[in-house]
């Protein structure tokens, strides 16, 4: 049946992240870094196409929200979500250009740009990684198992051991929980 192999193909995914402890120790790192930006008056900034777009806002809603508790918003976007924006500079320059324009403009040293692309291959995703690292961003890649060219832009590689996209995606959205769920607890931590 389609159903129960999807989900153990989910479950062999997870499976995989968990006995990487090379993986888990950079998720962890990427969390320290948040909350440490977040710390220094910084701000986490996400970006993907489709899919991972979806992610990205919702990972940034996470943490200028909230995720298990009420606490003091964290300063998080997803730079997507201006459609007027986004179109005008679609049109006027390239689609290309969409992120790097708008972290050329917003983004400053300290900040962190969460990049979300499952091949790692998205041109626009790749040209903001630059401009990142130009201005002095942290920048930290999520893709699927190889990196795609994003990897040799990022100072951070979460590469989800699949290179099926509704896979990665599961774990993309799962990682981000956890680097939420982590950098809550550090920021505000609950007695338990």
């Amino acid at each position: 049946m389609r159903i129960a192999e999807s989900i153990k193909q989910s479950i062999e995914t997870k499976q995989k992240i968990l006995s990487d402890t090379g993986l888990i120790e950079t998720i962890r790192e990427v969390a320290s870094h948040c909350a440490e930006a977040f710390c220094n008056g910084n701000k986490v900034l996400f970006c993907g196409n489709g899919g991972s777009a979806a992610d990205a806002q919702h990972l940034a809603a996470e943490f200028s929200g909230r995720f298990y508790y009420d606490r003091p918003p964290l300063p998080s976007e997803a730079l997507h979500v201006n459609t007027s924006y986004l179109t005008a500079v679609a049109n006027d320059y390239s689609y290309d250009e969409v992120y790097s324009r708008i972290i050329k403009g917003s983004g400053n040293e300290g900040d962190i740009l969460i990049a979300i692309s499952t091949s790692g291959n998205s041109t626009n995703i790749i040209n903001a990684l630059k401009v990142a690292n130009e201005l002095g961003l942290i920048t930290i890649g999520m893709t699927g198992e190889t990196g795609g060219k994003m990897k040799e832009h990022c100072d951070y590689l979460i590469n989800v051991p699949s290179t099926d996209t509704p896979r990665i995606q599961e774990s993309h959205i799962m990682i981000g929980h956890i680097i939420c769920e982590l950098v809550e607890a550090a920021l505000f931590p609950k007695e338990q």
